[in-house]
């Protein structure tokens, strides 16, 4: 799914230069008699490169270079090489002379450079748009629908009926959106994969990765753009965490992240997610919910009851032991997270697809729009809000009606939410992105009128870990299409 022409990206490393004091040659001589003494030089004191902040100044400077960017560059740390201005210096030009290159030296210069050509690194500075210029995004995986168990019906063998693909051809439209919105999707999480390293800030990564997708997407206001904060819960947190400014949260070594991210053309969301880690000890944690996220959608069809794919989601999962530091875990759903249909501008719509079992007869329905997740722990299998915990994901409430409201900054903070959000989540982040200032007396206020809702980050008992994985899928006419899936998972 990735376009056989493939641009690159590289950081361009600033060299540091030197800056010298002037030096008075009176003051120098004045103690010397006869100036028959020479005066020893002073040596310059090389200048150290500097360390990178985690701010997005050195994010603007990446993302608008026109080098390239090959997967050894991923190796090196977060923090940018910027030297320090120089006040009340003379600058002069290194007097060393620079060492000459090899014929090896070149050999290896080329041989790195066709390396990271041939990497299949995807085009993170071109909109999504402008690779697929004729919107021929590409399709996702296509499966067929299973058979229902309990009644007999079926809704196989659609692809050669010729009334579902007269329902199918008239729904193109969407489907392009949804695509487009997908292949952004890969793009973005391709690069994180690579460029995510152990002892980046939380903050950092999220910056990172925003800014990419909207690249990708061509954000345009409500017409394109994120469809929610990046997700990255570390641990037993299993959902709803983004850092708010001024977090200092680190990905650690050992540690588990949840990492979702959402887009969308016109209302048409992706949401899709996966987990990452650098200790291999967690590696069957991630298969359990991996494969049973696969079983979910495999299970996922047009008349297929909600309950029978959550049964068939847990008996997976559970199936699952995982040792880690020399304790054995059997992996559990946590019961209370589930899947959920997605319509325009609405992430969460009006039926969840639970990931153990339960009585919800509900059924799937053509044409609907599903995002098949599913959440392991080593825990308890249950995620609850804390007390201490601060709220970072927001969320006007779709079908809010008209709210009198006294406050002049509560109104003016709500005209914000409504020009670049919507009825899609926002973070505080994003509110700071806008140049919003001293607005959480608004926001609460808002909150506490039933105007905007706000989501609390969800842990598991301490000590425990948990993964997730998602994917989101259509249920066309003739046939079921993971439209988020890519060679990762």
């Amino acid at each position: 799914m990735v376009n056989e022409d493939n641009h690159f990206l590289e950081a361009k490393e600033i060299d540091s230069k030197v800056f010298l004091e002037p030096v008075d040659e009176k003051i120098l001589n004045e103690n010397e008699p006869n100036n028959c003494i020479p005066v020893r030089k002073q040596r310059k004191k090389k200048k150290k490169k500097k360390g990178i902040g985690t701010g997005t100044d050195e994010l603007g400077s990446l993302l608008q270079s026109n080098e390239k960017v090959g997967s050894h560059e991923s190796d090196k740390s977060q923090e940018g090489y910027a030297p320090k201005p120089a006040t009340d210096c003379v600058i002069k030009k290194r007097n060393k002379k620079r060492k000459k290159k090899t014929s090896s030296d070149v050999k290896i210069e080329e041989k790195e450079s066709t390396s990271v050509e041939n990497d299949k690194t995807v085009p993170l500075f071109i909109p999504v748009k402008q690779l697929f210029s004729d919107s021929d995004y590409p399709i996702g995986e296509i499966m067929e629908y299973p058979k229902v168990e309990l009644d007999s019906r079926t809704a196989i063998n659609r692809t050669s009926n010729a009334e579902k693909k007269a329902l199918d051809s008239a729904n193109i439209d969407m489907y392009k959106e949804l695509r487009q919105a997908a292949e952004a999707h890969r793009q973005t999480r391709k690069f994180m994969q690579k460029f995510i390293k152990p002892g980046m800030k939380m903050i950092y990564i999220c910056e990172i990765l925003e800014d990419i997708a909207r690249k990708l997407i061509d954000e345009k206001g409500l017409e394109a753009g994120l469809a929610f904060p990046t997700g990255c819960s570390l641990n037993n947190c299993a959902a709803h965490y983004t850092p708010n400014s001024g977090d200092n949260t680190v990905f650690e070594y050992d540690d588990v992240c949840k990492i979702d991210i959402g887009t969308h053309i016109n209302g048409r969301i992706i949401d899709s997610a996966f987990t990452m880690t650098f200790n291999s000890k967690y590696d069957k944690l991630l298969e359990a919910v991996r494969e049973a996220t696969n079983t979910g959608i495999k299970a996922a069809g047009i008349d297929v009851r909600l309950c029978d794919i959550g049964e068939q989601i847990q008996e997976v999962m559970e199936s699952y032991e995982v040792e880690i530091d020399g304790k054995t875990y059997q992996v559990k759903p946590i019961r209370n997270l589930s899947g959920h249909s997605i319509h325009p501008y609405r992430v969460h719509a009006d039926k969840n697809v639970p990931i153990t079992k339960n009585a919800d007869q509900t059924r799937m329905e053509e044409g609907e729009i599903y995002a098949i997740e599913t959440f392991g722990s080593t825990g308890r299998g249950y995620a609850v809000a804390t007390a201490d915990q601060e709220f970072s994901h927001y969320m006007k409430n779709y079908e809010t009606v008209n709210v009198p409201m006294r406050s002049t900054k509560s109104k003016q903070l709500l005209n914000v939410i409504n020009q670049n959000f919507g009825t899609l989540a926002f973070c505080r982040r994003w509110l700071d992105r806008l140049g919003q200032s001293k607005y959480l007396l608004s926001l609460n206020d808002l909150c506490q009128k039933g105007i905007v809702s706000p989501y609390p980050a969800l842990f598991d008992i301490k000590k425990s870990y948990s993964a997730q994985y998602e994917h989101t899928i259509i249920l066309r006419p003739t046939c079921k299409e993971v439209v988020s899936r890519g060679d990762d998972y």
